[in-house]
């Protein structure tokens, strides 16, 4: 959101009119000193608006016009950085509510927040450096910032048309009257950030925002892991289901607004009197507060989580939590349902709970299945609704039996009934037994103990006691027969999971990585960070899916291997990555792809299902996508026509939004390393997916760029720093976004263009067409549709600022999804790109035998470390 350049429209006639109303300001001070003998720590300028001739230096504010709050330059507590934020004008304890450089603060009280004279909102530092708090779009430059009476700060053009405004980017605060959810449009998921400690206003680890998956649900995360959930929103009780306390509601007025074009919630007050927020702290908890003027305080209305078992799956699978009385760790306890113990005992004993429970007996779908009664119980997330007619509780029983992957019901209020499936985490005790609702969760039989007991006559009938003693010997020989079988079985299956660990240790990887086993393989190993299964898969069972790699399903084939086609047992699709034998390459991205893309979770990269390392095999198994990858719509000639200007802005702002991901929003802060054409897969709807993180790094939080003596990549991908000196940062996939932006405009492929008369290389020959006003040449002829020419035009400036040479000019990919969503966004002149004219070597220093791939392919250099 911020970004850091020199002002260049200002000039010295605006820092003289700095200096003048500096002076100005000290005069008027020391007039006040003289006249009043008392001073307050601000100055109010006595209005509500900043224009391009009414600015504010640290030390003034603005205040809305009823009063209720203030805009300025602040320290948070023992701290002595300084930042423009918001803050309640009428109340004694200072609360900031936004802050607008919360990642860029200033180290004196020489800050200046102004309008420059291209219409943009920002803070000028002593040195000169503009950072920008809000772009404006207006030609002539005549933006004004008002500053309401909600608390929302806003940016206007001259016809009174909002181009910004605070309230859809908020910082830890969430006021009456604002939006929080995702504008589906310009698919932006507001989400509050805490700061990372009371004397720091930097973005901190723990957000909040609504599921990007759609559900209508709130998440905490922490570093981009599921801390905590809402529950979903109940329409009938106008409440989240994992939020009772919302039922005490004689202050608030809460809505869920769903419909195409965004999904958010919302809440007003009663007595707008009263001031109210909802925010987020440093240590993960959200908090609703209303002042007291009694005591001049906060007042806590409700906090969530309100305990340790509010936090998200914190007993793993098949368990529940019991409610304890704070978020001490130690208060909180775990409990296994009946019919199930826990995967790791070691683990349950040092109340590390992560892992869950599985069951004792298995089940016999449609053969003597039962429901286990839990009552007084907290549900975990609802999966799915299904209504059904009438008040009895047993029609849900009936559609839960019928279902085999149905592992759990409840009957939401004897109208509706709620069903579970797979291993859900979240059940919990109500300890104090208001809230809490009948569960049923589907066991095998024979947890019931339904044995009967036979009740002897006294009669001495010798024939009876002696069959009767041989039907006890014949059991207990069964059963010891049984239990010899299970014993060998245990054995073997040992053996076998120390040889899958051995294997994934020999791999450098950690036996945990994985959460579940499917087809035969009996080993049980983590979670990733959304929750979601990754398989071990039976290397019999990839044979039969794919009709023993059969040349009629193979796919593909890369660096790592042959690709083939799957269909598992249960009819799912697959992708199998095969490592060739010998591959070394291949070795290197099969450890790579389970470290990093197992951890992710995004509906823009490809889903990795699973791996299977059995018999000296190496394989990795993807969600299989139905029409491969983009370079084979977009090169093909009978194919593009397809691709229509609306499906290629989709895709377009799809790979953005995966990007985006990876650079800011993942558990893990990911370099991909080799964006392109044929690393973006496109699903049965023709949804873009990132794929191929085989060459992808990890990147620490505060770390911003690398350097390597392994350069991997496909040429006309690469920017000039990471082909020419190795190092790469999030600025070179924005390098490499730009390239596919223009090869998705054009139709063309990056080494397709060349002009031997100047030189000019792809980007070369766009830069050049744009610069002289011709950028409409550039248009792929398949589009057909030069009623959005302005549109096109305006997705060329935004591939050629991510193209540009230097990596300090290239925006980062928040900018860019901006840009991209949001036509009011004014944009920059893009400097001449990188690689403009064509040469025959890339660098003097690379050995004489090329290593760049000509044919798309992708390939690595390998030089000594």
């Amino acid at each position: 959101m911020f970004e850091v350049f020199m002002q260049r429209s200002t000039g010295k006639e605006v820092w003289q009119m700095v200096i003048v109303r500096k002076a100005r300001k000290f005069y008027l001070l020391f007039l006040t000193l003289v006249c009043f003998s008392c001073m307050g720590l601000y100055t109010v300028v006595g209005y509500d608006m900043i224009t391009k001739d009414k600015y504010i230096i640290d030390g003034e504010t603005v205040v809305s016009s009823n009063g209720t709050f203030e805009l300025g330059f602040f320290s948070p507590r023992n701290s002595k950085n300084r930042y423009v934020g918001i803050w309640y004008k009428k109340i004694s304890k200072q609360t900031v509510v936004w802050v607008a450089n919360r990642e860029r603060s200033l180290s004196d009280s020489t800050g200046t927040l102004m309008i420059n004279n291209e219409g943009y909102l920002g803070i000028m530092n002593s040195k000169g450096g503009f950072i920008v708090v809000a772009y404006g779009s207006d030609s002539t430059g005549n933006t004004s910032a008002k500053l309401l009476d909600d608390g929302n700060l806003v940016l206007r053009d001259e016809g009174g048309n909002i181009l910004w405004q605070s309230f859809d980017y908020p910082t830890d605060t969430f006021l009456p009257g604002m939006k929080m959810g995702r504008n589906l449009k310009t698919k932006q998921n507001r989400l509050l950030v805490s700061w990372t400690s009371a004397e720091d206003a930097a973005p901190g680890v723990y957000s909040l925002g609504a599921d990007p998956n759609g559900t209508e649900q709130f998440f905490i995360w922490q570093e981009g892991v599921v801390y905590w959930t809402s529950g979903v929103w109940d329409r009938h009780e106008m409440i989240f289901s994992l939020m009772p306390e919302m039922r005490l509601n004689y202050i608030f007025n809460y809505s869920y607004v769903a419909n195409e074009n965004e999904q958010y919630f919302t809440y007003n007050l009663y007595n707008n009197s009263i001031f109210s927020r909802l925010m987020i702290d440093s240590s993960g908890q959200i908090r609703q507060l209303s002042w007291l003027k009694s005591t001049q305080e906060w007042n806590t209305f409700w906090a969530a989580p309100r305990d340790r078992c509010d936090v998200y799956a914190l007993c793993g699978s098949y368990a529940s939590c019991n409610n304890p009385d704070d978020l001490a760790h130690d208060l909180a306890h775990c409990e296994c349902l009946q019919g199930f113990v826990p995967v790791s005992p070691r683990d349950w004993e040092s109340d590390n709970w992560s892992e869950g429970c599985e069951r004792q007996n298995q089940l016999k779908c449609g053969d003597g299945d039962q429901f286990l009664l839990l009552k007084n119980m907290v549900f975990p997330s609802q999966e799915q609704y299904v209504s059904v007619m009438g008040q009895d509780p047993k029609e849900c029983e009936a559609i839960c039996t019928k279902n085999c992957s149905c592992m759990a019901y409840a009957s939401a209020d004897r109208t509706r009934c709620m069903f579970w499936s797979g291993n859900f985490a979240g059940l919990r005790e109500d300890s104090n037994k208001s809230n809490g609702k009948d569960f049923f969760i589907r066991v095998a039989a024979s947890e019931f103990n339904l044995n009967s007991t036979t009740m002897l006559s006294g009669d001495d009938n010798r024939r009876r006691i002696l069959v009767i003693i041989a039907g006890i010997v014949a059991s207990l020989s069964f059963f010891m027969l049984i239990a010899f079988l299970y014993y060998r079985r245990r054995i073997h299956k040992r053996k076998g999971i120390a040889k899958i660990n051995k294997e994934l240790l020999d791999l450098e990887l950690e036996p945990n990585i994985a959460a579940a086993t499917k087809f035969n393989i009996g080993n049980k190993l983590g979670r990733d960070e959304k929750g979601s299964e990754f398989l071990l898969f039976n290397f019999a069972t990839m044979e039969a899916a794919t009709s023993n790699f059969s040349i009629g399903n193979k796919l593909g084939e890369g660096g790592f291997g042959p690709v083939y086609k799957g269909t598992l047992p249960d009819g799912q699709e697959i992708a199998i990555k095969r490592l060739s034998q010998g591959s070394g390459q291949g070795l290197e991205e099969f450890k790579n792809e389970i470290r990093l893309i197992a951890k992710l979770q995004h509906t823009n990269l490809v889903r990795l299902l699973g791996c299977c390392i059995q018999e000296g095999e190496k394989l990795l198994i993807y969600e299989y996508m139905l029409n491969k990858s983009l370079d084979a719509f977009l090169f093909d000639p009978t194919k593009r026509g397809t691709l229509d200007w609306k499906r290629r802005v989709c895709i377009i702002e799809g790979i953005a939004q995966g990007l985006l991901y990876l650079h800011k929003y993942s558990r893990l802060k990911v370099i991909h390393r080799d964006l392109k054409a044929s690393n973006v897969l496109l699903d049965g709807d023709m949804n873009p997916k990132i794929s191929d993180f085989g060459m992808a790094r990890i990147f620490g939080r505060n770390e911003f760029e690398a350097n390597t003596h392994r350069i991997v990549g496909t040429y006309g991908y690469m920017s000039p720093e990471y082909a020419m000196e190795g190092i790469f940062s999030v600025k070179s996939d924005v390098f490499s976004f730009g390239v596919l932006l223009l090869e998705i405009i054009t139709g063309k492929k990056s080494t397709s263009i060349h002009h031997l008369e100047c030189s000019l290389n792809f980007l070369g020959h766009a830069w050049e067409l744009w610069k002289d006003g011709r950028g409409v040449e550039l248009m792929d002829p398949m589009i057909g549709d030069l009623s959005r020419a302005y549109e096109h035009m305006r997705y060329i400036n935004v591939a050629l600022l991510c193209v540009q040479e230097s990596a300090l000019d290239r925006p980062n990919m928040l900018d860019v999804v901006s840009m991209l969503g949001n036509e009011t966004v004014a944009l920059q002149i893009p400097k001449k790109p990188a690689f403009s004219f064509a040469t025959k070597e890339i660098s003097a220093d690379l050995p004489s035998n090329n290593p760049w791939s000509e044919n798309g392919l992708t390939v690595s250099l390998v030089e000594a470390r």
